[in-house]
């Protein structure tokens, strides 16, 4: 199968690049300078001079505080880029990466793919936007919905909480802020299990459309982060004193939803695709970043 992969430096794309030729299937990264999301109208020619079986788009603005002084290029690249993105696929199947941020975080429960959009933020609504685009140009397309993603590559929390845990004998972390981490290597692994399918269903099938799919179990990031100081004192690093504070005592330009839990149900009935453990991918990324 031929694979069109829209990123090339972020977490999920590296993944993606690593696991595609292991699954069997041909793939072509598109990125900056060849590609740029802020000008997407070169797009149709890629798409018709690849000539791919399917769309993966693992790129985005992702500056959550930064957008809220830049909701014009969050936009741009979030969201209005999708709609161009669907039309230059002209029926391919397109899946593409969302984010929990599309809700406020007031429900008292997990989100389902059901539920009322509210994003608090510019970055939540500009990956609102891009969802809208991408499924009213081509209905054959997937938006994962995923939470707090984490990897050995990039910026993300765990790197962030190695980095602090070595630096500061003291670390505050918001204990009222639930969701669930989602590893890089799990979101890649997901979106590859679903091609087959993709690729010959007709337009109507129900396995296109919006999909919950984060890791297991819920947690907070407190919590989240005394796991990862546990596995890292297990590797040899010395830990820090680990403070539990709330939201308002870390004020941040752009607001967090207080509840990032999605009910994963409907893609687990539908593609069979069960969530997958943190735990077991916190302590595959430690042993890449932390060997023994």
């Amino acid at each position: 199968m031929r694979v069109l992969v829209v990123g090339k430096q972020g977490q999920v794309a590296t993944e993606l690049a690593a696991q595609l030729p292991r699954a069997g299937h041909e793939f072509i990264t598109l990125a900056r300078p060849e590609f740029d999301l802020e000008r997407p109208q070169s797009l149709g020619r890629v798409v018709a001079d690849y000539r791919p079986d399917a769309i993966i788009n693992a790129a985005a603005y992702t500056a959550v505080d930064r957008a809220e002084d830049e909701p014009v290029v969050a936009n741009a690249i979030n969201g209005l880029a999708l709609g161009v993105l669907g039309q230059a696929a002209a029926g391919i199947p397109v899946i593409h990466y969302s984010t929990d941020y599309v809700f406020d975080g007031t429900k008292n429960a997990p989100y389902a793919e059901t539920d009322p959009t509210n994003p608090i933020g510019a970055y939540g609504a500009s990956k609102l936007l891009g969802e809208q685009k991408l499924l009213a140009a081509n209905p054959r397309s997937v938006v994962l919905r995923t939470s707090w993603v984490c990897s050995p590559h990039g910026n993300n929390f765990v790197k962030t909480m190695l980095r602090l845990g070595r630096e500061r004998p003291e670390v505050s972390v918001v204990r009222d802020q639930q969701g669930a981490p989602t590893f890089a290597d799990d979101l890649a692994r997901a979106a590859i299990y679903l091609l087959p399918r993709l690729v010959g269903a007709p337009d109507a099938d129900p396995g296109f459309g919006i999909f919950h799919y984060s890791g297991d179990p819920d947690t907070a990031w407190y919590d989240f982060a005394f796991m990862i100081f546990a596995g890292a004192a297990q590797r040899g690093q010395q830990p820090p004193a680990l403070r539990a504070i709330t939201s308002d005592q870390y004020p941040t330009k752009a607001k967090r939803p207080t509840n990032s839990r999605l009910d994963c149900g409907k893609i687990r009935l539908i593609h069979g695709l069960e969530r997958p453990s943190w735990e077991a991918a916190l302590a595959r990324t430690l042993d890449q970043l932390l060997p023994r």
